[in-house]
């Protein structure tokens, strides 16, 4: 069996197609010289490891002899996974969008020789179903067409090209002044958000239904600023539906990337390491909040398997499982009845009508867990005593976990991505908060030095590690994920180096990301091998790169005294105008952000010998808008802790603006005030 040019990667996704018989190169100098050489056309097939489809047309068409043939007679074929490039992925996936209406993954785009895509869809089927094209006569068409048309696709290569280049003033209609902010604007979003809301199952959407965390965090922090229940009840629905549903696994924790079904029942069971730290960061807010126990205890099950199952021993957290297993999608987190009963036996029946689990299946022939009523609504109803119950539902749950393991597991992609890991650090930091659980600020403290020992070279950032080896120069969203991981740091630790290191990478990004308007660009400015840079405004499944940073700039101005930094912040959602308050779901963070200016940010000081024994109390403690600063001893480096300690007591400052009120000397007194 012979090995194409992606044997010497290292990621999981593109080692998967080494052994294909297409040739594939990966995104080269190499590849893009013999296209010119050859004057082939190039093709480039962009997808991920946890992907669904990208596996059914590897099978499909990748391994297929004949197919292979024809690629490699008339294309330079080039494998690219999303995760490693999300700049490539980007650009290209503009352009899909552009031609097609819809995008997704796979992802295969057809460029000139430099580097512009003149055509390009998902996935395409071997034999003719869902009136597509088989993938054998697009590659024909496109032969014929490069042949006889040429002049046709350099035009349309152009024009996409230039379609590209105008997403990234697409929105930008600057207004001649600041857009209005108040406390009523804040109450417009949640409207907007409101009339999109499923208010039966929660989200936002009809199917297929992502948990847009940044959406239902705006909702949980509008309630604590302005009392709005009806925020809050949508924000806890699409919690409590999402954590009842087949997306969370209600056997070993975590959640899978979306559901196909409004119901939240049947996922896509991929779990990716980001979307777990969004909803555990997400979760922290609503336990803060409301203090109920499950969502306490869907954090700690959360987080168990990501140790369990996404951590690497010697530091790191891996990116994502597979929604398959042995070949089939599902097959390790699916039951059948008879295999329930065997393991569980006299527990089986009540645990078989508590997750609705029946003889025929509840999907595709088989089961996914899921309720459809709470643990006490369902005890009251079947005459059982809810602790009672309780007990035997976590014990079937260890049971069937034990025999689950034995199953052949999902593939797991073991790439470190530096920016996911960061959004895992931040989640850790703020689990600690949430929970004073010290395990969580152990791992959190532990990770971020993995990171910095391992993705960090000669004071350089890298994307990704693997097998010893850091590559890919970071990106603004690896940046800008970081620096905020090393904001929470500080404030679960007290250790200003945190802060020190925020201010060093803020830096960083300003000297090499900023662009001719305030928004900053996705790429760094050295790097070469890419046809545009581009600006990321939007939230996907990952937050808006420029809105963290905005938020960044925005906390580190007050902690660092920097007015500049405040007004290019508050320039950058200048910038997006009143985009951000029509469509509010595309914009979570910018939302968020929008909160900060007009609720304005509490900043609490902690000085004080014994000062970091208190500061449990005051993170537990739901604030979403604040700055928290703590010293041990006289600390004029920092704005606001300057001239406010005293060797013989502890004192708690609240202030804003830097205006503080009198220090207080009991906590409780304190953390009442607030």
């Amino acid at each position: 069996m012979h090995s194409n040019h992606l044997i010497n990667e290292t990621s999981p996704y593109l080692l998967q197609h080494a052994y294909n018989p297409v040739n594939w190169f990966p995104w080269c100098d190499a590849a893009f010289e013999l296209a010119k050489k050859e004057n082939k056309p190039i093709l480039i097939s962009i997808g991920y490891a946890a992907c669904h489809w990208c596996h059914v047309m590897e099978k499909e068409s990748f391994e297929d002899d004949q197919t292979a043939t024809f690629m490699n007679n008339h294309f330079i074929n080039i494998k690219i996974d999303r995760e490693e490039r999300p700049d490539l992925d980007s650009i290209y996936m503009d352009a899909v969008q552009a031609l097609t209406g819809s995008g997704g993954w796979p992802l295969n785009v057809f460029l000139t020789t430099d580097k512009k895509p003149f055509y390009g869809g998902t996935y395409f089927p071997k034999v003719k179903m869902y009136n597509r094209l088989t993938w054998l006569e697009v590659l024909q068409n496109i032969v014929t067409a490069y042949r006889t048309r040429n002049h046709e696709i350099e035009n349309q290569a152009e024009t996409l090209t230039q379609h590209i280049l105008s997403t990234n003033n697409l929105i930008l209609k600057k207004s001649s002044d600041n857009f209005l902010l108040n406390e009523e604007t804040t109450e417009i979003i949640v409207k907007n958000i409101l009339q999109q809301a499923d208010t039966t199952w929660g989200g936002f959407s009809k199917a297929p239904k992502f948990p847009q965390t940044f959406t239902i965090q705006y909702l949980i922090r509008q309630y604590y600023f302005t009392k709005n229940e009806s925020a809050l009840k949508q924000a806890l629905l699409s919690l409590d539906k999402m954590i009842d549903g087949g997306i969370y696994d209600q056997i070993g924790g975590g959640f899978a990337r979306y559901s196909t079904d409004d119901k939240w029942f049947a996922p896509h069971f991929e779990k990716m390491l980001y979307d777990n730290a969004l909803l555990i960061d997400v979760l922290c807010d609503a336990y803060q909040l409301t203090q109920k126990i499950h969502f306490k205890e869907i954090i700690e099950q959360t987080l168990a398997f990501v140790e369990r199952e996404l951590t690497n021993k010697s530091g790191g957290f891996y990116s994502a499982l597979d929604a398959d297993s042995d070949g089939v999608e599902g097959k390790y987190y699916t039951w059948s009845k008879t295999e329930i009963e065997d393991i569980l036996k006299d527990n089986a029946t009540i645990f078989c009508k508590y997750f609705n689990v029946t003889a025929n299946g509840n999907w595709e022939h088989t089961n996914i867990l899921w309720k459809t009523k709470t643990l006490a609504q369902f005890a009251l109803e079947n005459n059982v005593e809810e602790n009672e119950f309780k007990a035997i539902i976590e014990q079937a749950k260890l049971t069937l976990l034990h025999h689950r393991n034995k199953r052949i597991k999902p593939l797991l992609d073991d790439k470190i991505l530096l920016g996911w890991n960061a959004l895992m650090i931040k989640a850790y930091c703020k689990a600690y908060a949430a929970t004073t659980n010290e395990k969580y600020k152990q791992i959190a403290v532990q990770q971020m030095s993995f990171l910095e020992q391992h993705l960090k070279v000669n004071n350089q950032w890298y994307h990704t590690f693997k097998n010893g080896t850091a590559k890919i120069e970071a990106f603004l969203d690896d940046y800008a994920f970081l620096i905020q991981a090393f904001i929470y740091l500080q404030e679960i630790t007290a250790q200003e180096n945190y802060l020190l290191e925020a201010q060093q990478l803020l830096n960083f990004v300003l000297n090499n990301f900023s662009s001719n308007t305030s928004l900053f660009y996705y790429t760094h400015q050295t790097q070469k091998d890419i046809i545009i840079r581009k600006k990321d405004m939007y939230d996907g499944a990952l937050p808006s790169a420029n809105a963290v940073m905005a938020l960044n700039l925005f906390y580190l101005s007050k902690v660092f005294n920097n007015q500049e930094w405040k007004t290019l912040s508050i320039n950058m959602l200048n910038e997006l105008n009143e985009v951000v308050i029509k469509y509010p779901t595309s914009f979570g963070i910018w939302l968020s952000f929008i909160q900060q200016i007009v609720f304005e940010m509490q900043e609490i000081v902690l000085t004080g010998k014994t000062v970091k024994d208190i500061l449990p109390l005051v993170l537990k403690k739901f604030i979403p808008n604040k700055i928290v600063q703590c010293t041990t001893k006289e600390n004029n480096h920092f704005a606001l802790l300057a001239n406010k300690f005293k060797v013989e007591k502890n004192l708690y400052y609240l202030c804003k603006n830097y205006q503080c009120n009198s220090p207080e000397e009991n906590i409780e007194k304190f953390l009442a005030s607030i």
